[in-house]
């Protein structure tokens, strides 16, 4: 490894020959000059300095205003600001220049070594720590995986597991394959947890059973409701956990999270059923016999998720008031997303206020379809990067910070997530079969059972039943259905996409986040 190089300026470098020399013999090299024009110069000629310490007094061209020239010609170059003076102004004012450190004379070689390493083998350090914290903490996760966990047990393994995840994004070591190794194992767990637990907790046979989609409002969210403030819900569809992890220190600057939560999508973890469970505060099953000309089997032509609004004022009429001044919006477009932006203040005037936003759903469609976006969200980590990416320049994030203004309380939550699917799982069945690649309903369906949850009777776990004869399957762990027919095509086309559906800590465990202005 080359040795780091360092360009100090400084009118009085000759008293500082100490420090130098300490430098030398730690190994690094030191390139001096007396005044801004030198430094200027120096950093035009030599390109492989490393990091730039300036003094903040020298004669001539001062040291903020080198700095600036400086950033001018490469914005990245870490820079150390030396000082006598430590009036608030000055700092202030440094800082803003995209100073990196600062010092204040007389300089203690150690300080100084300190700052270079935070500076310069930050990075490395960060990452070596995180490897040998992960090797710790991998033999417990193992070790957890496998002892029978119960509903919030398991939630914090994910959570736990996401950490990680957001961790080594910064490594990019073999730590992360590992890690994603372990997660496998994880899902494969879990997939048998909610094999023998998912038909008594519907038949509310067993009393450890999670808050699902079904009673999500009544139990999560109304009893929660601030009555003297406005209230938004809002749902961004297909939110993983990591992905609200990702967008948290952003709404945290201006949102005080009160309390993060969590709860079980319901089966399938897909759109039609969760989210019309959500708002209807019934299952699906109970929806059709309810309101039998409001719901859509997946067999049949038209949107399924166009009578959310409607299901939502009669679970508010049942659980709240008939009496509750409420709105409904659906986010589904950029003009949309404008048109909130601008209307949300005037929102707050209304007790609650349902925000149902779906970029996030498109952008994991998209995703499949779009070779360009296959690219730019190729893994986890490139997934969660372009979440981030969008909340951070979208009009949503702009409407949020209107509302941090006002009285409110916000929740944000989801229907579902999603997982990258990367087995392909072979399934026969008839034209009415579902296109859906992490569940099936339909008649005669043949499967491998080993990668399958089956329900022959789709009533006793809440569903409808489109036909007498049919039934419904849904893909374990990261396990995707094709149909014979061009196999090895659809194969590589849908490898590797975000899918949901099926059975997986990242579609099933979602969160649920209270927050109010700070």
């Amino acid at each position: 490894m080359s040795k780091i190089k360092i360009l100090w300026a400084d009118d009085e470098i000759e008293l500082l020959k100490p420090q130098l020399f300490f430098l030398e013999k730690k190994g690094y090299e030191v390139v001096t000059v007396t005044n801004g024009h030198d430094a200027l110069d120096t950093f035009d000629e030599d390109k492989t300095i490393d990091v730039v310490f300036l003094d903040e007094s020298m004669p001539g061209l001062t040291g903020l205003e080198t700095l600036m020239k400086i950033k001018e010609k490469n914005s990245l170059i870490p820079i150390v600001m030396i000082t006598k003076n430590e009036e608030e102004n000055l700092m202030e004012e440094a800082i803003g220049s995209q100073i990196d450190d600062y010092l204040i004379k007389p300089v203690n070689p150690n300080q100084i070594l300190l700052t270079l390493k935070k500076l310069i083998d930050n990075k490395r350090l960060i990452s070596e720590k995180n490897d040998a914290d992960y090797q710790v903490e991998f033999r417990q996760i193992i070790m957890d995986i496998n002892s029978g966990l119960d509903v919030s047990q398991w939630v914090d393994v994910y959570k736990k597991i996401i950490s990680w995840e957001l961790k080594l994004d910064e490594s990019g070591t073999e730590m992360n394959e590992i890690l994603a190794m372990q997660k496998t194992e994880a899902n494969a767990e879990f997939s048998k947890f909610i094999i023998k637990k998912y038909e008594n907790w519907i038949n509310g046979k067993d009393e450890t059973a999670p808050v699902m989609s079904h009673n999500l409002l009544r139990t999560k969210i109304f009893p929660k409701m601030d009555d003297e403030a406005s209230n938004f819900i809002l749902l961004l569809d297909n939110l993983r956990f990591d992905q609200w992890k990702i967008i948290e220190p952003i709404i945290s600057e201006l949102f005080r999270v009160d309390d993060e939560d969590y709860f079980y999508s319901i089966l399938p973890t897909a759109t039609q059923y969760s989210r019309n469970s959500i708002f209807a505060g019934m299952m699906p099953a109970d929806i059709q016999r309810s309101f039998k000309d409001k719901w859509l089997n997946d067999n049949q032509e038209g949107g399924k998720n166009m009578n959310e609004e409607f299901f939502m004022e009669q679970q508010i009429k049942r659980v709240i008031r008939k009496d509750c001044k409420w709105s409904y919006t659906k986010i589904t477009n950029v003009s949309k997303a404008k048109q909130l932006d601008d209307q949300i203040i005037n929102m707050t005037q209304n007790h609650l206020n349902v925000i149902v936003y779906n970029f996030i759903d498109m952008l994991s469609h998209a995703r499949t379809e779009m070779e360009v976006l296959k690219e730019l969200a190729g893994d986890e980590k490139a997934y969660r990067s372009l979440t981030r990416s969008w909340f951070l320049n979208s009009p949503l994030w702009t409407a949020l910070q209107r509302l941090a203004e006002r009285k409110v309380k916000l929740f944000i939550t989801t229907d579902h997530g999603t997982i990258r699917v990367k087995q392909p799982s072979k399934v026969i069945g008839d034209r009415e079969t579902t296109a859906n690649l992490r569940y099936k309903v339909g008649r005669n369906l043949q499967y491998d059972r080993k990668d399958v949850l089956e329900f022959r009777d789709p009533a006793a776990v809440g569903l409808p039943r489109p036909n007498v004869s049919s039934s419904f399957i849904f893909a374990k762990e990261d396990k995707f259905f094709l149909y014979p027919n061009n196999y090895n095509h659809y194969n590589r086309y849908f490898r590797d996409t975000f899918q949901h559906g099926g059975i997986s800590l990242e579609e099933i465990i979602c969160p649920i986040v209270t927050l109010t202005p700070r």
